[in-house]
């Protein structure tokens, strides 16, 4: 049986879009048949975290207004035969895909796909009540900064009153010094504030904006400690019982060992 999840946040440039590519690369690379449902619609960047942009010749607005069937619009994977995506309108605003709409293209991608992963708007407004719609799971991306967990507190909250139950936590961006120094919330405030199962903690990773920028989630290279952290959360989603990272200051040593891969 196929699962559906929505990946949302409160605040923006938490890494949400970011999560989603590596999320889907990561069970792509399981062997699990995945497709990406970008539902950001004018300010779509899912294609561009998985060089795809240049690949788009149909989008979700043209599969839900009855304009082509959804095979049409998926965009397969360079790399990864078994990753598609189903990209949204650079043109149309959040209003041009209702719940329903949603609802029933996802019934139709059951049918072939082991995971669906919905990329949610930011925010509560309409695009964020379509993206949620169909979802078996919500996982909620946050950072520990206090003004980001607000938001997902809010978010949480508007959830629950979809109806949504299965909720999970992914802690992204963590500056392990900055934690100890006592300047970035750690995981024990983060929990009594939301109160969520934690499926991952992703330390902040410069190679993370190195792959962005080169199509290619970092979930695929070994040397990056966000890679390693989003294939832990991969296998978690999995059913594996995978401990968490324990992140570490960076030393020049370290980082040298990084850059020549030992």
């Amino acid at each position: 049986m196929s699962e559906i999840y929505v990946i949302t946040s409160g605040k923006g440039g938490v890494g949400k879009t970011t999560t989603t590519a590596n999320l889907g690369m990561g069970l792509a690379m399981r062997g699990k048949k995945v497709v990406l449902v970008d539902t950001d619609t004018g300010l779509r960047n899912l294609d561009l975290l998985l060089g795809l942009e240049n690949r788009i010749m149909y989008d979700l607005i043209d599969v839900t207004e009855g304009r082509v069937p959804y095979k049409k619009a998926l965009v397969r994977h360079k790399k990864y035969e078994n990753l598609f995506l189903l990209p949204t309108s650079q043109v149309k605003d959040k209003s041009a895909v209702n719940p329903e709409q949603l609802v029933k293209l996802c019934d139709e991608l059951r049918q072939e796909f082991d995971y669906i992963l919905i990329d949610c708007p930011a925010g509560i407004e309409q695009g964020f009540k379509t993206a949620i719609a169909a979802a078996d799971v919500a996982i909620v991306v946050t950072m520990p900064e206090i003004s980001a967990v607000r938001d997902a507190d809010k978010i949480i909250g508007e959830l629950g009153r979809a109806d949504k139950e299965n909720i999970k936590l992914i802690v992204n961006r963590i500056r392990p010094q900055m934690v100890q120094s006592g300047d970035m919330l750690d995981m024990d405030d983060i929990n009594d504030i939301l109160s969520l199962e934690c499926i991952g903690q992703v330390p902040d990773d410069e190679m993370v904006v190195t792959s962005t920028n080169r199509g290619e989630p970092c979930v695929a290279l070994n040397s990056s400690q966000a890679g390693q952290a989003y294939r832990n959360i991969v296998g978690r989603i999995c059913g594996e019982p995978i401990p968490f990272m324990t992140f570490q200051k960076e030393g020049w040593f370290t980082k040298l060992k990084h850059v020549l891969g030992i």
